[in-house]
């Protein structure tokens, strides 16, 4: 049942916060906190670069990609050098500033202060769930955690596999305005939101346990639930904007 108790977010596993307990210096919610507000301001600074840039007429196709990429090799260096985070951490927000930064213009110049409004309606969400973990109108049993690891991880193995498809020129179901890619949307959205209550669980439970250092890695867990988050919430808003 050990698997249960992950979260679906990959950065909160067993193999992060495992081992090493004698560390004098733990984990604490203050420092994932003003580690998260430092990542998250390095994310908005190069998004704001990649405007500047766009507005001068330089083509920003290939930060967006450039960004993406690098940031799941990223992803595997930390996975792998955990010791490494305080390093490769702000590289990820950098990376990520990147990519988001390019698909916000995108979506800016063909639909004006939509990016704004995603922004907006991620933080709302982070800040209700939030509130309904902290009230624990919302508990987190064996059985929810369950289900939002088996549908988070189903919903990524069909992005791989669309994303895998679509160099072969063919283009899977969850992308455009088909009410059949709208639904998946949602639900994908729905479940990035529920996965902050596994983040906020996972950590509640290893706070003032697991070694200083981790801290890093509980803010690239969060990062990773935020960006798809607000990533979803963009491409919904955009694919209902064509549609209506």
């Amino acid at each position: 049942m050990n698997f249960l108790n992950r979260t679906s977010n990959p950065a909160f596993t067993n193999y992060f916060f495992g081992g090493d307990k004698t560390s004098p210096k733990t984990m604490s919610t203050t420092g994932i906190f003003f580690k998260s507000i430092f990542s998250i301001a390095i994310i908005i600074i190069i998004s704001i670069g990649i405007w500047k840039l766009y507005t001068t007429g330089f083509d920003i196709k290939w930060f967006g990609i450039g960004g993406m990429i690098t940031a799941i090799t990223i992803s595997i260096l930390i996975s792998v050098r955990q010791h490494w985070a305080h390093i490769l951490v702000p590289l990820y927000a950098i990376a990520k500033g990147f990519f988001l930064g390019s698909m916000s213009v995108f979506a800016h110049a063909h639909y004006p202060n939509l990016p704004y409004q995603a922004i907006g309606l991620t933080v709302i969400t982070f800040l209700v769930v939030l509130l309904l973990y902290q009230t624990r109108i919302i508990v987190v049993t064996k059985k929810l955690r369950s289900i939002i690891i088996t549908v988070a991880a189903s919903i990524f193995v069909i992005y791989i596999i669309s994303w895998i498809l679509g160099f072969f020129g063919v283009k899977f179901f969850i992308w455009g305005t088909t009410w059949p890619a709208i639904i998946f949307n949602i639900v994908a959205a729905i479940f990035a939101a529920l996965s902050l209550l596994l983040d906020f669980d996972y950590i509640e439970r290893h706070k003032n346990k697991s070694p200083k250092y981790k801290e890093w890695l509980a803010t690239w867990g969060l990062l990773v639930t935020l960006v798809w988050l607000y990533a979803e919430i963009l491409r919904l808003m955009r694919s209902l904007a064509i549609k209506f």
